[in-house]
């Protein structure tokens, strides 16, 4: 009966750690965005990003093409934001000052498309895209 236990818990041992695995390889394989803030600025929001490459190549050029919604949750404009590099494993903090947007009418933001992904494979970055947001604004990906 202790050697059945014991092939039991081997077997449970394996499977947890199989499960382990799998997660990390596919947190190992994401394009990490979070909206980090809106802050009002002179010519109209200032939005604060942090990006996370966990994808298996640097991307030496990338852009995001947003839908701003307002307060009707309607797409109050579509723009492309140029995120320019990030290197593989390191954070990258990029500043976009919106002009004629009023930050306290953005309601949601949405990562439609990325336009540009020059350096993993064709998909991946949208693949890999996992969006958070830091403020009550929600960023969907």
């Amino acid at each position: 009966m202790a050697v059945r236990f014991a092939a039991i818990a081997a077997g449970l041992v394996m499977a947890v750690a199989s499960v382990s695995q799998a997660q990390e390889a596919a947190f190992a394989t994401s394009l990490d965005v979070e909206l980090n803030a809106l802050a009002p600025s002179q010519k109209g929001c200032m939005m604060t990003f942090v990006a996370l490459n966990n994808l298996s190549a640097t991307i030496n050029k990338i852009s995001f093409e947003l839908a701003f919604f307002n307060d009707k949750n309607t797409v109050d404009r579509i723009t492309v934001l140029d995120f320019r590099d990030l290197p593989q494993g390191k954070k990258r903090v990029r500043q976009f000052d919106m002009p004629n947007v009023n930050c306290e009418s953005v309601t949601r933001i949405l990562i439609n498309d990325t336009p540009v992904c020059d350096g993993p494979a064709a998909g991946e970055c949208m693949k890999g895209l996992v969006t958070r947001s830091q403020i009550s604004v929600p960023f969907e990906g």
